[in-house]
């Protein structure tokens, strides 16, 4: 999820309107995320840009939190990016003194992101499809205090953070964000949120902390071993047995449900930006782009591009509300696991029933499967690419 997360980070960070002037914003930006998102936040009558301006500011605003309570967190830190989850795999730089790793680490990015993400949508969600955004903002101005030092350091900025999934490290890309773009990066904040809830849904502190525990206890006794296995397998070996700790157990049913709820509303503000990109005339400087617009991002958008994503979307919502099934390895195709019931009330989990079945067992029936075809069409037309494709039109 690195590279979609960063263009949800990217947005909105200089709004022209009746309140600011570019160099007025631009001043904000360089002061840092924070003062930046103060500053709008306390304007009385914000107009459509403000707001969209104020929404970009408090998701930028998650992502720099996560950053820095992993820079703080040291080396056990930076081994959450293998979870290759939102927040924990961003790079950051190195942290020559950092500090002890906290077991609570993951839920605390993670509730600290859910906050910051309710308020970006409460600002996003007063845009409506009559009001005019105009929001004009050179990535490369933004940047992440990830040392919390109040100043932009080597590896802060957004592009340094972005540059692979740009095809490098440009030193600037301007973008032009309209109406459109509001829905749109509305949908990224409910889709963060639902990757939120689904993690806190598994109260992932206690087993890392036994992990953190057990290892500080085999040190202790002197974990190396007459061959060094330790060295060789010790850090694997905790990581794989952190994971599924976190994995079995019973989530929360209220986290889940949540997560579900998220991921539709992502849905209707997907589709609701798609309706408002294909009235857009103008072609300057766009994000994503309609069939006769053109994207600044270094990547190819096929006219049918938004055609096939929506009848994928259709696909997902069947799915979520269990008017189609997912496949289950055991069943023939006229069977299958039923996403929103399990969504609705989740199962005691372990990882040897969920492969053989006895887990999701209350969730298997009869029914319609989805078959995966309009994700097929869409993986044909953007020539393989359809995971980085999916996660950038989210």
């Amino acid at each position: 999820m690195r590279a979609p997360l960063l263009l949800a980070l990217s947005l909105g960070l200089s709004a022209p309107s009746a309140h600011a002037a570019d160099d007025d914003l631009a001043r904000l930006i360089g002061r840092g995320i924070g003062l930046a998102e103060q500053a709008l936040a306390a304007r009385p009558d914000p107009g459509p840009s403000d707001l969209f301006a104020l929404g970009g500011l408090r998701v930028l605003a998650a992502a720099e939190r996560a950053l820095q309570l992993r820079w703080q967190g040291g080396s056990g830190a930076d081994a959450l990016a293998m979870a290759d989850l939102p927040f924990l795999r961003l790079p950051i730089p190195p942290n020559p003194d950092p500090g002890p790793f906290d077991p609570a680490l993951i839920e605390t990015v993670f509730v600290s992101a859910a906050g910051e993400l309710a308020r970006a949508r409460e600002a996003l969600g007063r845009i409506d499809d009559a009001d005019a955004v105009a929001v004009e903002i050179d990535l490369g101005a933004i940047w992440l205090d990830i040392d919390d030092d109040g100043a932009r350091g080597p590896g802060e900025g957004l592009l340094d953070v972005a540059g692979a999934m740009l095809g490098g490290a440009p030193d600037g890309l301007p973008v032009r964000f309209d109406t459109a773009d509001a829905a749109w990066l509305l949908a990224y904040a409910h889709l963060l949120g639902a990757v939120c809830e689904a993690v806190l849904a598994l109260d992932p502190t206690p087993p890392i902390a036994r992990v953190v525990e057990t290892r500080a206890a085999l040190t202790a006794l002197g974990s190396s071993g007459a061959l060094g296995l330790d060295d060789q397998f010790g850090d694997m070996a905790d990581l794989v047995a952190a994971a599924i700790g976190v994995i079995e157990g019973r989530p929360d049913p209220a986290r889940s449900r949540a997560a579900r709820d998220h991921l539709l509303a992502a849905i209707a503000q997907n589709r609701r930006f798609w309706r408002l990109v294909a009235r857009e005339t103008d072609n300057d400087r766009e994000w994503i782009p309609n069939k006769a617009q053109t994207s600044v991002l270094p990547l190819p958008f096929p006219p049918e591009t938004g055609q096939l994503w929506l009848a994928v979307l259709d696909d997902a919502e069947a799915v979520l509300r269990g008017d189609r099934l997912v496949p289950f390895w055991r069943l023939e195709p006229g069977a299958g696991l039923d996403l929103a019931l399990l969504l609705e009330n989740p199962p005691e989990i372990d990882l040897a029933g969920l492969v053989q079945g006895a887990v999701l067992l209350p969730y298997l029936r009869e029914g319609t499967v989805a078959d995966g075809r309009n994700l097929a069409l869409f993986h044909a037309l953007v020539r393989g690419d359809s995971v980085l494709y999916a996660l950038v039109l989210n």
